[in-house]
């Protein structure tokens, strides 16, 4: 059984076993959450003062920008930055490994 495992195509390539892609892909993935939470958090933030504020001075949006509206487009322009920067960072990841493991061959 040792033998089919030694003459197996991964190991005989170089290339890495199914465990260290596993652990390579968790870490890529906890990456991308990582860098999509701050990305939400700072997003977040920086469009919720300009909404909280126009709603409270202007009068357009004072009378069209209920709670419930702003609390969306907070909402919606946080998890708009969270994938879309979780996205990039995967990729970037994926792309950096993919390079690492066929440099090592």
């Amino acid at each position: 059984m040792a033998k089919n495992v030694a003459q197996s195509p991964l190991e005989r390539n170089g290339l890495p076993s199914l465990d260290q892609r596993l652990a390579m892909a968790k870490r890529c993935s906890h990456e991308g959450v990582m860098a999509g939470v701050k990305a939400a958090m700072v997003a977040g933030i920086a469009t919720a003062v300009p909404t909280i504020a126009s709603a409270k001075m202007l009068p357009w949006a004072r009378s069209n920008l209920n709670p419930t509206a702003q609390a969306l487009i907070i909402s919606t322009v946080a998890g708009a930055a969270y994938f879309i920067v979780a996205d990039k960072t995967v990729l970037a990841s994926a792309r950096k490994n993919s390079f690492k493991s066929n440099m090592e061959t």
